[in-house]
């Protein structure tokens, strides 16, 4: 890493002013000094909520809070602190939790444009991964990703956490088994009823937040008033839209009924219908999968509209020449079995939540042991190269054949979205 990615220009003092919190992890280290794992947690959106479930689990320290917003950042170390009675320290910059030798483990929950990047940063720290869906922001940096697990040997997860649920992994395993026969076809939602985002205006960022930082490798572009927080999902420059966010969850389960990697082809319709503001990816948007040996997958994401298929707001349902098994929303921890007619012949209910995906993490960091994970990071970088390849399809406006490991053939267009550019000094390498 080149300037402000190279931790050792800064790394020498950042942990100077963070002495104070070491009686944090020394005071867990007497719990189980063999066993106890220290994490920071990063970008506290859908990390503030990470950051309480990984404090919850037994010989886990919750040492670092950091978000670039100083107030989110202060916010999760209380809430931290009224779970366990101690609480992390609440920084604004990564480089503090990636130079603390003390921090075992990181989760990263920042904007899609930073997973990647980040996650190959803390590996070169040393330290493992639980990195939040879509795994990267490109092609590119997902391949960089599982190169970076591969060089310096770290566990390194992402957050598809249907992937540790116990019913969901029994109802892959009757796929296996052929209780609805051959699966040819996975046919997966997401409804919901999104605002719109306006028109920004360029404006001063808060003074408690850096936005600098937040842009990190994305080409600068000056501070709007409608796109940090969450907004930048919807944008191009640093986003993933629907596909990318909640698109990966299902697409993730749907590819793992039918038991396939790569696609041979990948298709996109859809569009921005319904407010005219600055968002850039579709409200709307249908993306379809072909893979090798007769197997489809298709996902429909509705933005302003939350009725989705059967009346759940999520869902997978496959296809066989015997019968059908659907995962959907009322239930997404389990699920139900029907018959060629549609007569439901098995229903199976189960837990949900982050806690065994967590679990599962923590263990494989415990033993060192990147085979016992889940989901790990070459697996969850084929589930988040399906919607960026859709997603690719749709700037283009046409469709991809791909060849090995899913890279796109004869059309240039489309080979030049695999990957980004970046703030010149910002580039990750391996």
């Amino acid at each position: 890493m080149s300037n402000a990615l190279n931790r050792r220009q800064f790394f020498g003092s950042a942990i100077a002013g963070g002495a104070a919190t070491l009686g944090l992890a020394s005071a867990a280290r007497a719990q189980s000094p063999n066993n106890r794992i220290v994490v920071g947690v990063l970008g506290l959106s859908r990390g503030a909520r990470l950051a309480r479930e990984f404090a919850e689990h037994d010989n886990c320290v919750v040492k670092y809070a950091c978000d670039i917003d100083r107030n989110r950042a202060e916010d999760c170390a209380a809430a931290v602190e009224e779970i366990t009675g101690d609480a992390p320290e609440a920084v604004q910059d990564y480089r503090r939790v990636f130079d603390d030798d003390e921090v075992d483990a990181v989760v990263l929950a920042m904007p899609a444009h930073w997973h990647a990047p980040a996650s190959i940063l803390a590996m070169q720290a040393g330290k493992h991964v639980y990195v939040e869906k879509p795994c990267c922001h490109n092609p590119h940096e997902g391949e960089l990703l599982v190169d970076a697990s591969r060089e310096y040997g770290k566990v390194v997860q992402m957050g598809n956490q249907r992937r540790s649920w116990p019913e969901i992994r029994g109802g892959m395993q009757r796929l296996r088994e052929g209780v609805i026969g051959n699966v040819y076809y996975a046919r997966c939602w997401y409804a919901n009823t999104r605002g719109s985002i306006g028109h920004g205006e360029e404006t001063e960022p808060p003074d408690h937040i850096d936005y600098e930082l937040w842009q990190g490798p994305a080409p600068r572009r000056p501070y709007r008033d409608n796109v940090v927080h969450y907004n930048w999902h919807w944008m191009w420059h640093w986003g993933t839209g629907e596909s990318g966010n909640n698109g990966t969850h299902g697409i993730d389960v749907g590819r793992w009924g039918l038991g396939v990697d790569y696609p041979v082809r990948v298709s996109s319709v859809g569009g921005r219908y319904f407010y005219d503001d600055d968002q850039d990816t579709p409200d709307t948007h249908v993306l379809t999968f072909d893979f090798p040996g007769g197997k489809t997958l298709m996902w429909e994401g509705v933005s302003c509209n939350r009725l989705g298929v059967g009346g759940s707001r999520w869902g997978v349902a496959f296809f066989g020449d015997e019968g059908s098994l659907v995962i959907d929303g009322p239930r997404r921890g389990g699920y139900d079995i029907f018959d060629l007619e549609g007569r439901e012949e098995e229903s199976v209910d189960g837990p949900v939540g982050d806690t065994p995906h967590i679990h599962n993490f923590l263990e494989a960091v415990r033993n060192d042991a990147p085979d016992e994970l889940n989901s790990e990071i070459e697996e969850g970088y084929k589930s988040t190269l399906l919607p960026l390849l859709g997603n690719i399809a749709h700037r283009t406006g046409r469709s991809l054949t791909c060849g090995e490991k899913g890279r796109i053939e004869d059309d240039a267009d489309a080979e030049a979205l695999w990957a980004r550019e970046y703030e010149p000094g910002w580039e990750p390498e391996v």
